[in-house]
């Protein structure tokens, strides 16, 4: 069997495996206020990205075939139809980033 000595070394060794896993365990994680605002400010700049070279586009057509506003509407359109478009790509990739977030939190083991 086991002496008494034995026991004590093994509460001893057990206290001491303990401290140092809480030493090392992950921090957890506080909530980032900020992040729905750089969301917000990454969509605003995508969509006036998208609005401004199709502007760019547009004008810099127009100057060249001489045909004054014509090109320059439309490629200011088909620029905000990819700003929208990167917007909701950016916006799909965020949900998918939350959704595994959470399903990391529920797999978690509790203890």
């Amino acid at each position: 069997m086991t002496d008494p000595e034995d026991a004590d070394r093994l509460k001893a060794l057990s206290a001491k495996i303990d401290a140092v896993k809480e030493e090392h365990a992950p921090k957890p994680r506080t909530p980032d206020h900020h992040s729905q605002a750089q969301l917000a400010w990454r969509m605003v700049i995508e969509l006036v990205a998208g609005l401004g070279i199709g502007f760019g586009m547009g004008y810099g057509l127009d100057a060249l075939f001489g045909t004054s506003p014509f090109l320059m509407i439309i490629f200011i359109f088909l620029g905000f139809a990819a700003g929208v478009k990167t917007m909701m790509r950016s916006a799909k990739e965020v949900q998918s980033m939350r959704e595994a977030e959470e399903a990391d939190k529920d797999d978690a083991p509790r203890g």
